[in-house]
């Protein structure tokens, strides 16, 4: 008819026909509508999908042209969104049972929790029967204008399977005066209407009075029938007939006849000169052409009784206006059609689709929006990895890989942190990596700094007492001049330690080593100058002995000044060529930022320390060869014992050092320092302290005097 009518420009305005091909008008140049064009649908219904975070989802068609077209547009819209279609099945027009089963089964096995079907209820009713014969639950239907209102599906069989539907259905609206005129209908004023008569009997449950039952077989069973008193009244009844909330259609009709109405008032208002057609020209309301009608229901612009503006687009189609429903089950053990939202094309995006989401009710009496999705979000901190062979919205959460973070959720991909941070533990953001030294605040820190105090008094203590008592005999017969160097370096030796602990700086790492490594030649040498005294004095003892000569205080001040002076040229090349550097190191803990020295050249810091082992190893070797020597001279068995511990202490650390990094480095050489200078001054003088102070009578030129007179007859 629309082609028809086309050829020759009479206008038709249709109230019910959506499919979009009719939008076309180089096809049907005449074809007018009062009801949104399914393009307009299936664009709300990809709101609404996108709306609700849906990204897996299931389509069910109908296959024909009106099933089609809307869906490729709720495909295109979805796909473009982001949105993953799990299964597109088609509805034929002849369904076989074998075919309804098939599709049942696909819908039961499906993990997409909502499903889109745009379809008529004829053709989606025998899969509706299935899935409710199979009570499939906890799906989310939404449904298009075709069975969003369709009232057998709201019946008790269907109350566990369809509870929650979201629909889309065309608007109504208040029309004056059209509730009363419907009230008023009765069979008698038009008796000829034979489906008001029909009506009448179903409403009443009553019939009407006839030849047939009243005589015959069916007057035979006149006492059963209930006959229809003509008194009825449609007024006091609740039906949806008079329901002006569910009359689509009706609403659609008395739009278009306003449509044709202000068509037609317009028309007749035209001025000549000021028309729209040639030359300003205007129609005649006598005897008007079809296309000159036409011309005016197309550009017809009006608001209807219920305030809403109706007009035609481009395509001759009325503005994509839907309210949105849910099916909420009622005491009856029915449904009842809610409204929750509305969708309105002409709106800007974000206006379009308003949704009153308290109101929904969703499958299972939920009021949480259901989930549908292929994969769980991945969480910030993770990245998405698309599995091959699946849709984009199937993917795996993998981990943001070492360094790297990830801010968003679903990102695609981490990102690494600047230089100087590093990730939180949950991967979500860079925070400023924290910076490691042995400090003066923590536990260990304090440990050390406290002892190295300790055991720098100590010797200091010592030196007090060999000061005061240095006129007694103990004292001067183990060169006093030695002894009182001696202290004072290993007062130096502990406090040195000091400089490893807190913030390194640049000068703290050029002095530290070297301090370190002079102090301890110092101290060393000095062990090695009282030793090689006491060789020289006791052989000096021997009569007509040439070493008398060099029994005197020069010769251990050379020891001593050579060997340092060695130790000195060692540190002073090593600070020429490439001198101890404070270095950040990134990489050796991860999210920290270890402050160490850097030695420069590891040759030049291995020297210096070969350098101290070769000093306390020729100690010891002197000592040891020393040790049976008349005991009033003798200190070589405690000098044994001290360079024993100093070696063992320095074996000990070059494997440690070598093992460790950043704070464990400083604390192993600060304990290898504090422990090699505890054992000097333990095994050197405090057995000395303990006959100054506690055994005054050994400390007697007789009581010498006969040690050594002794020593001598045991030899």
């Amino acid at each position: 008819m629309a082609t028809l009518l086309g050829v020759y420009k009479f206008p038709q305005i249709s109230y019910a026909s959506s499919v979009a091909t009719l939008s076309d008008k180089t096809r049907f140049p005449s074809f007018l509508r009062t009801m949104p064009s399914d393009d307009y649908q299936a664009f709300g219904l990809t709101r609404l999908v996108i709306r609700f975070g849906w990204t897996w989802v299931g389509i069910v068609t109908e296959d024909s042209e009106y099933g089609w077209h809307g869906t490729q547009i709720l495909i295109k819209g979805l796909e473009e969104a982001g949105v993953c279609i799990e299964f597109l099945t088609a509805l034929p027009t002849f369904l076989s049972k074998q075919k309804t089963d098939q599709i049942v089964k696909k819908i039961e096995n499906s993990t997409a929790r909502v499903i889109v079907i745009f379809a008529t209820f004829r053709s989606l009713t025998p899969v509706m029967k299935g899935i409710s014969r199979k009570n499939i639950t906890g799906h989310t239907w939404i449904a298009n204008d075709g069975w969003a209102t369709y009232r057998k599906f709201s019946g008790e069989a269907f109350l566990r399977t369809c509870e929650g539907v979201l629909g889309f259905t065309g608007r109504t609206g208040y029309m004056q005066g059209f509730r009363e005129h419907l009230s008023h209908l009765h069979p008698t004023k038009t008796p000829d209407d034979i489906f008001l008569r029909t009506f009448w009997e179903t409403t009443f449950s009553c019939k009407w009075p006839t030849h047939s039952n009243q005589t015959g077989s069916d007057g035979a069973n006149r006492g059963m029938i209930k006959f229809c008193a003509g008194n009825e009244s449609l007024h006091e009844l609740n039906i949806s007939f008079l329901d002006m909330s569910s009359l689509i259609t009706g609403y659609n009709t008395y739009n278009a006849l306003y449509s044709i109405m202000y068509a037609l008032r317009n028309l007749s208002l035209c001025q000549p000169g000021q028309g729209p057609f040639k030359n300003g020209s205007c129609a005649r309301i006598q005897d008007f052409e079809p296309w000159q009608l036409l011309y005016y229901i197309w550009n017809t612009r009006f608001r209807n009784s219920n305030g809403e503006e109706v007009f035609f687009d481009a395509g001759g189609s009325a503005p994509g206006l839907y309210n949105i429903i849910n099916w909420q089950p009622t005491s009856k053990g029915t449904f009842k059609f809610v409204k929750v939202g509305v969708y309105d094309s002409t709106a800007p995006k974000g206006k379009d689709l308003i949704v009153d989401q308290s109101a929904i009710l969703w499958n299972g009496g939920q009021l949480q929006i259901p989930q549908s999705m292929c994969s769980e979000p991945c969480s910030p901190g993770y990245r998405k990895i698309v599995q091959e062979g699946k849709p984009l919205c199937c993917f795996m959460c993998v981990l943001c890989s070492l360094g790297e973070i990830s801010n968003q959720t679903d990102s695609t991909e981490c990102w690494k942190c600047p230089e100087n941070y590093w990730p939180d533990e949950r991967k979500q953001k860079c925070i400023e990596k924290s910076v490691e030294f042995l400090s003066y605040t923590e536990p260990l820190g304090i440990i050390l700094a406290v002892t190295s105090v300790v055991t720098a008094v100590i010797p200091a203590v010592i030196l007090v007492i060999f000061i005061k008592y240095r006129h007694t005999h103990i004292v001067k017969a183990n060169n006093w001049q030695l002894s009182f160097l001696l202290l004072v370096s290993l007062v130096f030796c502990c406090l040195c330690s000091l400089i490893f602990i807190g913030h390194p700086r640049d000068v703290t790492c050029l002095v530290r080593q070297v301090a370190f490594g002079i102090i301890f030649a110092l101290c060393i040498s000095c062990v090695l100058a009282k030793t090689i005294m006491v060789v020289i004095a006791f052989k000096a003892t021997k009569p007509d002995s040439s070493l008398k000569y060099w029994v005197r205080p020069q010769l251990s001040n050379a020891i001593v000044i050579t060997s340092t002076s060695i130790q000195v040229i060692i540190c002073i090349l090593w600070l020429s060529i490439s001198p101890p550097f404070l270095h950040k190191n990134k990489n050796f803990q991860i999210g920290s930022i270890i402050l160490e020295c850097n030695e420069g050249s590891a040759t030049a810091f291995w020297c210096m320390l070969g350098y101290i082992g070769f000093l306390a190893s020729l100690s010891l070797v002197v000592a040891f060869l020393t040790r049976k020597l008349p005991d009033s001279f003798n200190e070589a068995k405690f000098i044994t014992f001290s360079m024993l511990v100093f070696v063992s202490v320095w074996l000990s650390f070059i494997p440690a050092y070598l093992s460790t990094r950043g704070k464990q480095m400083v604390a192993v050489e600060v304990f290898a320092i504090l422990s090699s200078s505890t054992g000097l001054m333990t095994c050197i003088f405090l057995p000395k302290c303990h006959i100054i102070l506690f055994r005054p009578d050994m400390n007697t030129k007789e009581y010498l005097l006969r040690r050594t007179v002794g020593s001598k007859k045991v030899k």
